[in-house]
Protein backbone atom coordinates (compact mmCIF):
# COMPACT_ATOMS: atom_id res chain seq x y z
CA UNK A 1 0.00 0.00 0.00
CA UNK A 2 1.66 3.13 -1.07
CA UNK A 3 1.76 6.35 1.16
CA UNK A 4 0.49 9.52 0.42
CA UNK A 5 2.88 11.31 -1.88
CA UNK A 6 5.41 14.02 0.05
CA UNK A 7 3.86 16.74 -1.97
CA UNK A 8 0.66 15.90 0.25
CA UNK A 9 -2.08 16.05 -2.74
CA UNK A 10 -5.16 14.60 -1.63
CA UNK A 11 -6.65 11.78 -2.70
CA UNK A 12 -9.57 11.37 -5.39
CA UNK A 13 -12.65 9.52 -5.31
CA UNK A 14 -11.05 7.78 -7.57
CA UNK A 15 -7.88 6.81 -5.40
CA UNK A 16 -10.45 5.14 -3.33
CA UNK A 17 -12.24 3.32 -5.67
CA UNK A 18 -8.57 1.97 -6.47
CA UNK A 19 -7.86 0.93 -3.10
CA UNK A 20 -11.35 -0.62 -2.60
CA UNK A 21 -10.70 -2.92 -5.42
CA UNK A 22 -7.07 -3.62 -4.82
CA UNK A 23 -7.62 -3.84 -1.20
CA UNK A 24 -10.62 -6.44 -1.14
CA UNK A 25 -9.88 -8.74 -4.45
CA UNK A 26 -7.11 -9.58 -6.28
CA UNK A 27 -8.27 -7.43 -9.21
CA UNK A 28 -5.03 -5.83 -10.63
CA UNK A 29 -5.30 -2.01 -9.55
CA UNK A 30 -2.47 0.34 -10.02
CA UNK A 31 -2.34 2.79 -6.48
CA UNK A 32 -2.98 5.77 -6.14
CA UNK A 33 -3.18 8.24 -3.51
CA UNK A 34 -3.41 6.27 -0.05
CA UNK A 35 -4.54 8.55 2.78
CA UNK A 36 -7.68 8.18 5.54
CA UNK A 37 -9.52 10.37 2.73
CA UNK A 38 -9.11 7.43 0.19
CA UNK A 39 -9.79 4.57 3.04
CA UNK A 40 -12.99 6.06 3.68
CA UNK A 41 -13.94 6.05 -0.10
CA UNK A 42 -12.94 2.44 -0.33
CA UNK A 43 -14.78 1.55 2.87
CA UNK A 44 -18.06 3.15 1.88
CA UNK A 45 -17.96 1.71 -1.77
CA UNK A 46 -16.63 -1.98 -0.46
CA UNK A 47 -20.29 -3.57 -0.84
CA UNK A 48 -20.22 -2.80 -4.14
CA UNK A 49 -16.56 -4.56 -5.16
CA UNK A 50 -18.68 -7.80 -2.61
CA UNK A 51 -21.29 -7.50 -4.88
CA UNK A 52 -18.87 -8.04 -8.27
CA UNK A 53 -17.10 -10.73 -6.36
CA UNK A 54 -20.08 -12.32 -5.15
CA UNK A 55 -21.39 -12.18 -9.07
CA UNK A 56 -17.94 -13.70 -10.49
CA UNK A 57 -18.87 -16.64 -8.05
CA UNK A 58 -22.10 -16.76 -8.90
CA UNK A 59 -21.41 -18.21 -12.18
CA UNK A 60 -20.72 -21.49 -10.67
CA UNK A 61 -24.42 -22.21 -9.33
CA UNK A 62 -25.91 -20.78 -12.10
CA UNK A 63 -23.89 -22.77 -14.74
CA UNK A 64 -23.71 -25.89 -12.58
CA UNK A 65 -27.34 -27.55 -13.53
CA UNK A 66 -25.89 -27.67 -16.83
CA UNK A 67 -22.91 -29.78 -16.04
CA UNK A 68 -24.55 -32.38 -14.18
CA UNK A 69 -22.82 -31.06 -10.50
CA UNK A 70 -24.86 -31.25 -7.35
CA UNK A 71 -26.10 -28.30 -4.76
CA UNK A 72 -23.42 -29.38 -2.60
CA UNK A 73 -20.59 -29.66 -4.79
CA UNK A 74 -21.26 -26.48 -6.48
CA UNK A 75 -21.79 -24.30 -3.82
CA UNK A 76 -18.37 -25.54 -2.09
CA UNK A 77 -16.96 -24.71 -5.53
CA UNK A 78 -18.71 -21.39 -5.29
CA UNK A 79 -17.72 -20.46 -1.72
CA UNK A 80 -13.87 -20.94 -2.75
CA UNK A 81 -14.19 -18.36 -5.52
CA UNK A 82 -14.55 -15.03 -3.01
CA UNK A 83 -11.90 -17.01 -0.70
CA UNK A 84 -9.57 -16.92 -4.10
CA UNK A 85 -10.66 -13.58 -5.35
CA UNK A 86 -9.60 -12.19 -1.81
CA UNK A 87 -6.36 -13.92 -1.25
CA UNK A 88 -7.84 -15.23 1.91
CA UNK A 89 -7.38 -12.55 3.40
CA UNK A 90 -11.04 -12.13 5.57
CA UNK A 91 -10.71 -15.55 6.57
CA UNK A 92 -7.40 -14.94 7.54
CA UNK A 93 -8.70 -12.75 9.81
CA UNK A 94 -10.87 -14.42 10.98
CA UNK A 95 -8.84 -17.25 12.46
CA UNK A 96 -6.11 -14.49 13.73
CA UNK A 97 -9.52 -12.79 15.50
CA UNK A 98 -10.86 -16.14 16.60
CA UNK A 99 -7.18 -16.77 18.25
CA UNK A 100 -6.97 -13.49 19.87
CA UNK A 101 -10.51 -13.53 21.53
CA UNK A 102 -10.21 -17.28 22.57
CA UNK A 103 -6.93 -16.64 24.13
CA UNK A 104 -8.36 -14.65 27.10
CA UNK A 105 -5.05 -12.68 27.21
CA UNK A 106 -5.00 -8.98 27.58
CA UNK A 107 -6.02 -6.32 24.92
CA UNK A 108 -2.25 -6.05 23.69
CA UNK A 109 -1.17 -9.68 24.38
CA UNK A 110 -4.26 -10.89 22.09
CA UNK A 111 -3.36 -8.14 19.49
CA UNK A 112 0.23 -10.05 19.34
CA UNK A 113 -1.28 -13.19 19.35
CA UNK A 114 -3.50 -11.98 16.16
CA UNK A 115 -0.22 -10.63 14.38
CA UNK A 116 1.63 -13.55 14.46
CA UNK A 117 1.82 -16.07 11.05
CA UNK A 118 0.89 -19.66 12.75
CA UNK A 119 -3.34 -20.29 13.31
CA UNK A 120 -4.21 -21.47 16.62
CA UNK A 121 -6.72 -24.07 17.65
CA UNK A 122 -9.40 -21.36 18.08
CA UNK A 123 -8.93 -20.30 14.63
CA UNK A 124 -8.82 -23.04 13.02
CA UNK A 125 -12.03 -24.42 14.75
CA UNK A 126 -13.96 -20.87 13.96
CA UNK A 127 -12.73 -21.51 10.02
CA UNK A 128 -13.62 -25.03 9.56
CA UNK A 129 -17.21 -24.02 10.79
CA UNK A 130 -17.74 -21.11 9.25
CA UNK A 131 -16.94 -22.69 5.72
CA UNK A 132 -18.93 -25.25 6.64
CA UNK A 133 -22.02 -22.88 7.75
CA UNK A 134 -21.59 -21.19 4.46
CA UNK A 135 -21.17 -24.43 1.82
CA UNK A 136 -24.41 -25.75 4.17
CA UNK A 137 -26.39 -23.28 3.68
CA UNK A 138 -25.59 -21.89 0.05
CA UNK A 139 -26.22 -26.02 -0.80
CA UNK A 140 -29.90 -25.62 0.59
CA UNK A 141 -30.27 -22.02 -1.04
CA UNK A 142 -28.87 -23.70 -4.36
CA UNK A 143 -31.14 -26.47 -4.41
CA UNK A 144 -34.17 -24.41 -3.80
CA UNK A 145 -33.26 -22.22 -7.22
CA UNK A 146 -31.29 -19.07 -5.22
CA UNK A 147 -27.45 -19.97 -4.94
CA UNK A 148 -26.91 -16.74 -7.81
CA UNK A 149 -28.30 -14.33 -5.97
CA UNK A 150 -27.78 -15.63 -2.60
CA UNK A 151 -23.93 -15.29 -3.00
CA UNK A 152 -23.97 -11.75 -4.47
CA UNK A 153 -26.69 -10.79 -1.34
CA UNK A 154 -24.13 -12.29 0.92
CA UNK A 155 -20.85 -10.91 -0.42
CA UNK A 156 -22.28 -7.42 -0.60
CA UNK A 157 -23.49 -8.01 2.64
CA UNK A 158 -19.85 -9.35 4.28
CA UNK A 159 -18.98 -5.44 2.70
CA UNK A 160 -21.76 -3.48 3.43
CA UNK A 161 -19.94 -4.35 7.50
CA UNK A 162 -17.10 -2.39 7.01
CA UNK A 163 -18.52 0.17 5.93
CA UNK A 164 -20.40 0.22 9.23
CA UNK A 165 -17.45 -0.96 10.88
CA UNK A 166 -15.60 2.47 10.04
CA UNK A 167 -18.54 4.40 10.85
CA UNK A 168 -17.38 7.72 12.66
CA UNK A 169 -16.57 7.26 16.09
CA UNK A 170 -14.96 3.79 16.00
CA UNK A 171 -11.20 3.55 16.80
CA UNK A 172 -8.44 1.61 15.76
CA UNK A 173 -7.07 -0.61 18.35
CA UNK A 174 -3.25 0.25 17.63
CA UNK A 175 -1.34 2.67 15.20
CA UNK A 176 -0.33 1.57 11.84
CA UNK A 177 -1.98 -0.95 9.64
CA UNK A 178 -5.15 -0.81 7.89
CA UNK A 179 -7.17 -0.34 10.78
CA UNK A 180 -5.64 2.90 11.31
CA UNK A 181 -5.92 4.34 7.98
CA UNK A 182 -9.61 3.50 7.92
CA UNK A 183 -10.91 3.27 11.55
CA UNK A 184 -13.69 6.69 11.80
CA UNK A 185 -13.91 7.56 8.48
CA UNK A 186 -16.84 6.75 7.20
CA UNK A 187 -19.65 9.36 7.79
CA UNK A 188 -23.33 8.23 8.71
CA UNK A 189 -25.01 9.54 5.42
CA UNK A 190 -22.73 7.78 2.91
CA UNK A 191 -23.25 4.71 4.85
CA UNK A 192 -26.97 5.14 5.07
CA UNK A 193 -27.02 5.65 1.49
CA UNK A 194 -25.15 2.61 0.66
CA UNK A 195 -27.06 0.34 2.65
CA UNK A 196 -30.24 1.75 0.92
CA UNK A 197 -28.66 1.02 -2.59
CA UNK A 198 -27.87 -2.60 -0.99
CA UNK A 199 -30.92 -3.00 -0.18
CA UNK A 200 -32.71 -1.75 -3.35
CA UNK A 201 -30.10 -4.07 -5.20
CA UNK A 202 -31.94 -6.83 -3.21
CA UNK A 203 -34.80 -6.43 -4.93
CA UNK A 204 -34.26 -7.64 -8.56
CA UNK A 205 -32.71 -10.35 -7.01
CA UNK A 206 -35.83 -11.42 -5.39
CA UNK A 207 -37.37 -11.07 -8.63
CA UNK A 208 -35.43 -13.32 -10.34
CA UNK A 209 -35.94 -15.64 -7.58
CA UNK A 210 -39.74 -15.42 -7.37
CA UNK A 211 -40.07 -15.96 -11.22
CA UNK A 212 -37.65 -18.60 -12.21
CA UNK A 213 -37.98 -20.85 -9.13
CA UNK A 214 -42.10 -20.49 -8.62
CA UNK A 215 -41.19 -19.16 -5.04
CA UNK A 216 -43.85 -17.75 -3.01
CA UNK A 217 -43.99 -14.12 -3.19
CA UNK A 218 -43.59 -13.20 0.78
CA UNK A 219 -40.11 -15.71 1.32
CA UNK A 220 -38.80 -14.55 -2.31
CA UNK A 221 -38.85 -10.96 -1.57
CA UNK A 222 -37.99 -10.72 2.16
CA UNK A 223 -35.28 -13.66 2.00
CA UNK A 224 -32.69 -11.10 0.50
CA UNK A 225 -33.14 -7.66 2.99
CA UNK A 226 -33.51 -10.36 6.04
CA UNK A 227 -30.39 -11.76 5.15
CA UNK A 228 -28.67 -8.12 5.10
CA UNK A 229 -30.32 -7.51 7.55
CA UNK A 230 -29.17 -9.86 10.11
CA UNK A 231 -25.56 -10.55 8.60
CA UNK A 232 -25.28 -6.68 9.55
CA UNK A 233 -26.84 -7.50 12.96
CA UNK A 234 -24.55 -10.23 13.62
CA UNK A 235 -21.25 -8.28 12.03
CA UNK A 236 -22.38 -5.14 14.63
CA UNK A 237 -22.30 -7.92 17.62
CA UNK A 238 -18.67 -9.03 16.75
CA UNK A 239 -17.64 -5.19 15.89
CA UNK A 240 -18.78 -4.01 19.56
CA UNK A 241 -17.16 -7.52 21.24
CA UNK A 242 -13.80 -6.69 19.62
CA UNK A 243 -13.65 -3.14 20.34
CA UNK A 244 -14.49 -3.57 23.92
CA UNK A 245 -12.11 -6.54 24.03
CA UNK A 246 -8.98 -5.08 21.94
CA UNK A 247 -9.96 -1.24 21.91
CA UNK A 248 -10.81 -0.85 18.66
CA UNK A 249 -10.36 -2.62 14.84
CA UNK A 250 -7.64 -3.73 13.32
CA UNK A 251 -7.13 -5.11 9.32
CA UNK A 252 -8.05 -8.40 11.22
CA UNK A 253 -11.37 -7.57 12.71
CA UNK A 254 -12.70 -6.27 9.92
CA UNK A 255 -11.74 -9.72 7.89
CA UNK A 256 -13.48 -11.50 10.34
CA UNK A 257 -16.86 -9.18 10.41
CA UNK A 258 -16.98 -10.10 6.31
CA UNK A 259 -16.72 -13.50 7.06
CA UNK A 260 -19.36 -13.82 9.65
CA UNK A 261 -21.69 -11.24 8.09
CA UNK A 262 -21.00 -13.40 4.93
CA UNK A 263 -21.85 -16.61 6.35
CA UNK A 264 -25.58 -15.56 8.55
CA UNK A 265 -26.42 -13.63 5.31
CA UNK A 266 -26.22 -17.53 3.89
CA UNK A 267 -28.12 -18.75 6.60
CA UNK A 268 -31.05 -16.40 6.64
CA UNK A 269 -31.26 -17.26 2.86
CA UNK A 270 -31.45 -20.82 3.27
CA UNK A 271 -33.88 -20.08 6.05
CA UNK A 272 -36.36 -18.13 4.04
CA UNK A 273 -35.88 -19.07 0.79
CA UNK A 274 -34.08 -22.71 1.35
CA UNK A 275 -35.55 -25.95 0.03
CA UNK A 276 -37.87 -27.40 2.47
Amino acid sequence: MSATPPSGTPSTPVDGLRLAIGTLSVFPVRPGVVDRRAGGVAMTIAPFVGALIGTVGAAVPAVAPWLGVGPLLASALAVAVPALLTRGLHLDGLADLADGLGSGRPAERALDIMKQSDIGPFGVVTLVLTLLVQVAALSEVTAAGAGPAALITACATGRLALTWACRTGVPSARPGGLGTMVAGTVRRGPALAVTALVFLGTAPLALTYVIGAGSGLVPGVLGPPLAVLAGLSAAWALRRRAVRRLGGITGDVLGALVEIATATALVVYAVTVGSP
